[in-house]
Order: structure tokens, then sequence, then C-alpha cells
């Protein structure tokens, strides 16, 4: 692997080493601060250019385009709302979206096939296994940003998302997120209500350069990339993995995200 990733770096060919556990704990610690933490250069630069490149004729041709209004919980209804209530407000987000079955040769499926990425994203999230999914299609997906393209706001059913940047657009694409904007036992509906309108004091961004392997509890922290600008696309492959084996989605979910099923 060292001939796309920067180990040197970060040992993540090394589990149990002190080297390994030094960058589990600086990954936990951030993780507990932050809510995120970020290994930039974990894919050289080059490497993660050139499989953006390679996909450029693929997001012309083969890719699904997603595009949908939704609000910040991608629920039809919440209980405890009103239908005109300020958090349940609609928000667009469009992409295009590449599943691993068109891209088998690419250097991130590599990596998310390869056994001490999963081990280490397990020991960072202090979990004692993570499996790769079984579905051909979600199992790693690469999405595309063009000019006004943009992922709104919205709370991840996932404790974790694991992303990494392939290609930065000329300007927006910049990552945005409130931490712990609620809790399992809160909705802080006025809390949400202030995101929407662009009032919380609490909201960060992060702008992510190529190549770089990003964590992010995304449950109760509410988060969007912004509008992409310029004619160069935004490039993020999204790796997903689970605490159990075997995982696969149904035909009508992968229809629902990519317009066809396994």
């Amino acid at each position: 692997m060292r001939d796309i990733l920067d180990l040197d770096r970060y040992p993540l060919d090394r589990p149990g080493s002190p080297e390994w556990q030094a960058l589990v704990n600086r990954c936990r610690a951030e993780l507990a601060r932050d809510g995120m933490f970020s290994l930039e250069g974990l894919m050289k630069p080059e490497v993660a250019q050139a499989a953006a490149d390679a996909l450029q004729g693929k997001f012309e041709t083969e890719s699904f385009h997603h595009k949908r209004w939704h609000n910040i919980y991608f629920k039809d209804a919440v209980e405890e709302l009103a239908p005109d209530h300020p958090a349940l407000q609609k928000v667009e987000t469009s992409n295009f979206t590449l599943c691993a079955d068109q891209f088998p040769d690419s250097p991130v499926l590599r990596l998310y096939d390869w056994p001490p990425f999963a081990e280490f994203l397990a020991a960072t999230m202090d979990k004692p296994a993570l499996y790769t999914m079984d579905d051909p299609l979600a199992r790693l997906n690469i999405m595309s940003y063009g000019a006004s393209q943009a992922l709104n706001w919205h709370f991840d059913r996932s404790e974790f998302t694991t992303t990494m940047l392939l290609q930065a657009p000329e300007a927006g694409g910049e990552f945005l997120y409130s931490p712990e904007l609620r809790t399992d036992g809160d909705p802080n509906y006025e809390g949400v209500e202030r995101l929407l309108k662009g009032e919380d004091p609490n909201m960060r961004s992060v702008t992510l350069a190529p190549g770089t392997l990003n964590i992010f509890r995304g449950k109760n922290s509410p988060h969007r990339v912004g509008a992409v600008k310029g004619d160069r696309t935004r490039v993020i492959a999204v790796f997903t993995f689970y605490e159990r084996p075997g995982v696969r989605f149904t035909d009508e979910e992968n229809i629902g995200f990519y317009g066809r099923a396994s």
C-alpha cells in the first residue's frame, strides 16, 4: 500500500505498534473534542487526483444524478413538530454518484478492502471491529459535485461517516457542521431552527485537501457541504462500514440511492 498511502506519517500497516497506538490516541482525542478527525495526505495527493481523473468520463456517462428536496431529518414528518415548523424546512441536495462496481481498479477501493484500514478505524472509534459491506453498490461510493451543487443540511443515520477527498473545487465545497447540536435525549428543535436560519454561533467550517481522510461523528452533529463554485468539481469517496459482517442493502434501497439494484 506504500505506492498509494503515506505509511511513514500514518503507520496503519503496523497495528499494535507504539506509533500506531499514538496515532489512534490522537484521533480518539480529536473525535472527543471536535466530533471529527482528519489525516491530511493519508492517500498521496497525486494518487487521489489520478483516481478522480480516471472517473471523469464515467461521471459524464454512467453516474446516477441524485437530486432531491429534503428536511434535515430525511423524514416526511416528525411527530413532535407541526408540518410548517421551521426545523422541517426543505433544502436541496444534488450530486452525481458512482458505485463500487463501476471503479474496480481504483486505489480508493484498494484502501477500502485493505484489512488494516478497518482495524484502524475501529480502534479510533473504540469499536471491537468494523466490517466492509457485501453490497457491490453501497460499499463504497464516489460522488461529484459541480457548480451550484451541494450536499445540504442533514443528520446522519450512522454514528460515524468516513470520507476521503479526491479533488477539491476551485472555490466553495467547504464542510460545515455544528458539533453535538442535539443529544439522544434532547432533539433541540430550537437549535436546529437557528442553524437553518444561519444563526448558529457554534457552526464550524473545514476545508479539506485532496488525499485527506476525514472521520466525522454525524448522528447528532448536523452538517452540509457548501455549494461548489467554478469549473472544477468536488470529488469525494464515501466508505461504508458496519459493526457486523455481511450487510447488504435491499433492492429498494439501492434503487432509491443509485437508480438500480445490485
